[in-house]
């Protein structure tokens, strides 16, 4: 497993109103900010996660300007 520490910079409903709603995220790599986040930085300078969700309920747990792990792993 892969583990990456990214920064929630943007945020917004799409389609707001309508049975097609979603919600768009971007995040980032952070770089500083505290001691583990410049280790972090070390092995994931930069970089960029964009991706919409359809689940609004798991859209409401991400915050913009918080700071989230990310883990990899493969599917099997």
């Amino acid at each position: 497993m892969v583990r990456c520490k990214f920064r929630c910079h943007y945020k917004d409903a799409q389609n707001v109103g309508t049975e097609h709603e979603y919600a768009l995220i971007k995040m980032s790599p952070v770089s500083s900010g505290s001691k583990e986040n410049e280790e972090f930085f070390k092995y994931t300078p930069g970089g960029d996660l964009c991706f919409y969700s359809v689940n609004l309920a798991a859209a409401a747990q991400i915050e913009q300007g918080k700071e989230y792990y990310i883990d990899i792993s493969p599917a099997e």
